[in-house]
C-alpha cells in the first residue's frame, strides 16, 4: 500500500481530520495578515468604550436607520411594559398588592418624566445605544407624600467612568468604576457627581466620583462573554457599515444635486458678446446665464449651446443598498423591515419567519436581562419597603415575592390564524388558558374579573350579544370540514367524540 494510498484511507478524526479542524489557526498565505490580539474583552471595552459610545450615541441621533433601528428594539423588547402578576395564595392580599403596585408605577420615576414601564422603555434604549444603564433606588421620607416612599433614577453609562481603575483604600479592587471585594462580589459603584459631556451643569472640570453601595444600585447589561462586567452597545456590531453607508448616501445625494444645477453650457466666439439670459458676474468673475420658462432664445452666429446630461446612480444603486441594509439587520438581530421599513418583497412567511427567530432573541433578553436584572430587584425592594413604611400590611414581605413577569403580547402577521390555533391547543389540552391570556399581555384574573363584572351587567340590563361573557364561555372556533358519518346523530354544538 502507498503512502497516498494511507493518507487517503485514515479515518476522519486521524491527523488530517484534525488539520482540518484547526485550518482557522494556521499561518498560510491567506492567514498570515490576520493576528487578532488574545485580549480580555474587559480590556477592550476599557480601552475603546469611551469613543465607542460617543460614536453610537452620535449615530443613533444622526442616521435614520440607526434611530429606527433603536425605536424597534425598544418596542418589541418592552413594549408597553413587562408586567408582574402576583403569585399569592390569598386572593385578598395579591388583589391589595396589584393595585397598590399599579398605583406606584406612577410615581416611580425621580424625575418625574414617565412611569414604571416608560423606564423600562428608556432602560431598553440604553441598552441598544450604550448596552448598559444603570438604575439606583432612592428612598424617600414619609413627608413626601408617596403611595411607597421609593423612587427610582437611571443612571447613564457616561456616569461610571471607564477608566477609574485602581485599588481602593479598603483593599477592594476597583474596575471600569465597579469595586469588587476580595472574592469578587459587587460591593460598590464610583459614580461621576455630574455628566463628563453636559455644559449646562456647571462644576469642576474634571468630575468627582461618588462611592454608591451595590445594594443600591441595579446595573442591566447583556453580557456577551463570561467574566465581562461592563455592556456594549448592541449597535456595535452594525456602526461601520451604517456609518460609511451614510456618508455614501450623502455624497451621492450631493453629486446629484450639483450635477442637476448645471442646465447646459454655452461657448461664445467673442467673450465681450452678451449671452442669453445673462446676468451679473458671481463673486469670482464669472457670468452665469439663467433660463426662464418659456424662453425662446435666437442663438448668435458661432454660439453653440450644450446641455448638461449627468450621470445617473445606476441599476445596481438599489441592489447595493438592499444588500448593505440586509448585512445591518444582520449585525443588529433585527429584521430587515424593522430597520428599513421596507416590506415590498416580504409576503406572509417570509415576515412571520424572520418574526419567529427574531422573537425568540427578543424573549432571552426579556427573562435573562430585563427581567432577572431590573423587574425581579425592583420588585423585592418595593415590597420591603411597602412593608416597612405601612402601606402594605404583610409582615414578612419574603411570602409576597412569587411574582411571573409577563412580557407585551406580539401583533402576528394574522392574528385570525394564531387565535384559532390557540383555541385549538387549548382544546387539546396542550395549554392553558393562563398562559394563552398571558401571552396577550394581559392577567388572567384581571381578564376573568372583567368578564364576570361585564356578564353581570349584560344579565341586569337584560341584554343579548353574540360577544357577551356569559355565553361565549366554553365556546370554540371550530374550522370548517366536510360532514362525516356520524355526524347527524350528534349535537350541532358539540363535536366531542363519543364512546
Amino acid at each position: 500500500m502507498g503512502l497516498f494510498d494511507r493518507f487517503r484511507r485514515q479515518p476522519a478524526g486521524g491527523p488530517a481530520g484534525m488539520r482540518a479542524r484547526l485550518e482557522g489557526a494556521m499561518s498560510r498565505r491567506r492567514l498570515r495578515g490576520w493576528n487578532p490580539p488574545l485580549e480580555n474583552v474587559n480590556a477592550l471595552v476599557a480601552s475603546g468604550g469611551p469613543k465607542l459610545l460617543a460614536r453610537a450615541r452620535e449615530l443613533v441621533v444622526t442616521n435614520g436607520y440607526a434611530a429606527n433601528a433603536c425605536e424597534a428594539f425598544a418596542a418589541n423588547l418592552v413594549g408597553d411594559g413587562i408586567k408582574p402578576s402576583s403569585l399569592i395564595d390569598d386572593a385578598e392580599l395579591r388583589d391589595q398588592v396589584q393595585r397598590l403596585w399599579l398605583a406606584w408605577t406612577d410615581e416611580a420615576d425621580a424625575d418625574g418624566l414617565t412611569d414604571f414601564y416608560g423606564l423600562q422603555a428608556m432602560v431598553a434604549r440604553e441598552m441598544f445605544v450604550a448596552g448598559e444603564c444603570f438604575v439606583r433606588f432612592r428612598p424617600r421620607r414619609a413627608e413626601d407624600g408617596l403611595l411607597v416612599p421609593l423612587q427610582l433614577q437611571l443612571l447613564q453609562s457616561e456616569m461610571l467612568p471607564f477608566e477609574k481603575t485602581e485599588t481602593a483604600a479598603n483593599g477592594n479592587r476597583i474596575r471600569c468604576g465597579i469595586e469588587f471585594d476580595a472574592i469578587g462580589r459587587r460591593v460598590a459603584y464610583h459614580f461621576r457627581r455630574r455628566h463628563p459631556g453636559d455644559s449646562t451643569d456647571q462644576g469642576a472640570v474634571i468630575p468627582e466620583t461618588v462611592r454608591v453601595p451595590a445594594n443600591d444600585v441595579l446595573h442591566i447589561y447583556r453580557a456577551l462573554d463570561a467574566g465581562q462586567i461592563r455592556g456594549l452597545p448592541h449597535v456595535a456590531p452594525a456602526m461601520v457599515r451604517l456609518f460609511l453607508l451614510d456618508q455614501y448616501d450623502d455624497a451621492e445625494l450631493d453629486r446629484k444635486k450639483t450635477a442637476a444645477m448645471f442646465a447646459g453650457f454655452i461657448t461664445k466666439t467673442a467673450p465681450e458678446e452678451p449671452m442669453m439670459g445673462e446676468a451679473e458676474a458671481d463673486l469670482d468673475g464669472a457670468a452665469i446665464a439663467s433660463l426662464e420658462p418659456g424662453t425662446m432664445q435666437v442663438l448668435l452666429p458661432g454660439e453653440d449651446v450644450k446641455f448638461s446630461s449627468p450621470a445617473d446612480v445606476g441599476g445596481g444603486y438599489e441592489a447595493f443598498q438592499y444588500r448593505t441594509l440586509l448585512a445591518v439587520s444582520a449585525s443588529l438581530g433585527l429584521p430587515y423591515h424593522l430597520v428599513t421599513g421596507d416590506v415590498r418583497q416580504a409576503n406572509y412567511s417570509s415576515l412571520r419567519a424572520e418574526l419567529v427567530e427574531f422573537r425568540r432573541r427578543i424573549g432571552q433578553l426579556q427573562h435573562g436581562v430585563i427581567a432577572h436584572q431590573l423587574c425581579r430587584p425592583i420588585w423585592r425592594r418595593w415590597l420591603e419597603t411597602a412593608a416597612l413604611s405601612g402601606a402594605l400590611d404583610i409582615g414578612d414581605p419574603t411570602g409576597a415575592r412569587p411574582v411571573q413577569w409577563i412580557p407585551p403580547r406580539w401583533d402576528w402577521v394574522d392574528p385570525l390564524k394564531d387565535i384559532q390555533a390557540q383555541v385549538l391547543a387549548m382544546e387539546a389540552g396542550i395549554t392553558s388558558r393562563r398562559k394563552v391570556v398571558e401571552a396577550t399581555g394581559y392577567d388572567v384574573e384581571e381578564v376573568d374579573r372583567e368578564n364576570a363584572a361585564d356578564a353581570r351587567r349584560v344579565a341586569d340590563l337584560g341584554l343579548t350579544y353574540r360577544t357577551s361573557p356569559g355565553e361565549t364561555q366554553g365556546a370554540r372556533a371550530t374550522p370548517s370540514r366536510r360532514p362525516e358519518p356520524g355526524d347527524a346523530g350528534k349535537d350541532g354544538g358539540d363535536d366531542t367524540e363519543q364512546e
